[in-house]
């Protein structure tokens, strides 16, 4: 039996089929399984399977279409979770998901304003961090505004953090192997709260000056054994949503 998310048993088989979409093993207009393919597969009851088939409907993944069966939907409103995106990493070495890139890649020292942002990442507010911004886009559309706000104690190890650019490699990755100290993850955690003029303008959005808009917001912490090491905020565009992420 496949490895997925824990859960009930339609859940976990939508689990499973969410991650098939999401990693583009199973692309728009495509079929999806049949359920007897799922039956065997996960051992499961007839109602079961058609428990998870709806609930992939309800999320507007798939729909019914005519002499063919249940396809997979076209989404161009959905974008992926960072800890999607590492998950993609991890069991593909692509982080991103189908038709899915990144752009605008800054990086610099800023004093962290923010008092949840300064809190969860184990500094007083005014502390001179690591900011790293860059925009995710789906078929060249923004989608998500990613910013990654890193203790300085890294740059002891990694003074490369203050370069510009996509790095070539998961720079969590080289920080262990130069330190030894593993790093760990915080279970994702969603919020919203309003964007920032800049935000808005990384997205695309066109909003009057000092306009309230709220966007959702996906949290990722870090730690290694020192503490806190990197905070990651993934600010959603106003109308995108996501439909990876894990489940209690």
């Amino acid at each position: 039996m496949p490895t997925t998310p824990r859960g009930t048993p339609h859940t976990e088989i939508a689990a499973y089929l969410r991650q098939l979409i999401e990693d583009g093993a199973l692309q728009p207009g495509q079929q999806l399984p049949s359920m007897r393919e799922m039956r065997e597969q996960f051992n499961a009851s007839p109602g079961t399977v058609n428990r998870a088939f709806q609930l992939l409907k309800t999320e507007g993944l798939t729909y019914a279409k005519a002499g063919v069966g249940t396809v997979i939907a076209e989404r161009p409103r959905v974008a992926a979770t960072g800890a999607a995106r590492l998950k993609r990493l991890e069991t593909t070495g692509n982080p991103f998901a189908p038709g899915e890139s990144s752009a605008d890649h800054r990086a610099r020292l800023t004093s962290l304003a923010d008092p949840y942002l300064a809190e969860n990442l184990g500094v007083e507010p005014h502390d001179e961090v690591v900011l790293r911004t860059r925009t995710y886009l789906r078929a060249g559309e923004p989608t998500v505004v990613a910013l990654s706000c890193i203790h300085p104690r890294a740059l002891e190890s990694m003074p490369e953090l203050l370069e510009p650019g996509p790095s070539e490699r998961f720079w969590q990755e080289i920080y262990t192997e130069r330190t030894g100290k593993e790093i760990s993850r915080s279970p994702e955690r969603r919020t919203a709260r309003l964007a920032s003029d800049g935000e808005l303008q990384m997205l695309g959005v066109q909003a009057p000056p000092n306009a309230a808009v709220p966007v959702l917001v996906l949290v990722n912490v870090f730690h290694d054994e020192d503490g806190p090491i990197e905070v990651w905020e993934d600010v959603y565009t106003p109308g995108y949503w996501q439909i990876e992420g894990e489940r209690p």
